[in-house]
């Protein structure tokens, strides 16, 4: 159980996948603008990341040992199937949030972060259980990394603040800070560790 807690933390902070390997930052700078899109997106990369995680587990497992080659293949194509039912789904269910997402829900495709989760597991030999907390843990952690920013920029437009960093300047600068705030993680579990 404490192998999952700390799998769990570490994708979520410490190795948090936006803000420590800056992957998934075409929705973190893209989605960042309002609250409510932002934890809708990062709620459907969740769901993403867990059927994905899910299905590169089963393909690790079953087809990939008898053709490695086809695995980088394989997970764009499960990747790229999940977010056209996710798509799907969001479209039928809630059409204003479908509308809100724009072409980022479709971005959700080309997310490095989605790929990267597959690779990350296959690569660190996780079972399916260990795969499925890896998946909600580093979901969660895009989702927080995506909620905080978009809370950051929406308290930002209340501000008085001088030209020279308004707009994307102003949103570098405040991802730099996200990403040294989360790089403490990794020094706070490394000591509480030992």
């Amino acid at each position: 159980m404490g192998d999952l807690i700390w799998i769990f933390v570490a994708a979520m902070l410490v190795n948090n996948f936006t803000l420590a390997y800056f992957l998934g930052l075409c929705p973190f700078l893209g989605v960042s603008g309002r609250l409510d899109t932002a934890l809708r997106l990062g709620l459907a990369n969740i769901f993403v990341m867990v059927i994905t995680s899910s299905c590169a587990w089963l393909l690790n497992t079953f087809v990939l040992p008898h053709a490695p080659y086809l695995r980088l293949i394989a997970f764009i194509i499960v990747v790229a199937s999940t977010v056209q039912f996710v798509e799907m789904v969001i479209r039928k269910m809630s059409p204003a949030l479908f509308r809100a997402l724009g072409i980022f829900l479709p971005l959700i495709t080309t997310n490095c972060a989605i790929l990267g989760l597959a690779l990350f597991q296959t690569n660190r030999g996780y079972d399916f259980l260990e795969g499925l907390v890896f998946a909600l843990g580093a979901g969660g952690g895009l989702t927080l990394a995506l909620v905080v920013m978009a809370g950051l920029r929406e308290e930002t437009r209340v501000l008085d603040i001088p030209k020279v960093v308004q707009g994307m300047a102003l949103y570098m600068i405040l991802a730099g800070i996200l990403s040294m705030a989360f790089m403490g993680f990794a020094g706070l579990f490394s000591s509480g560790g030992s």
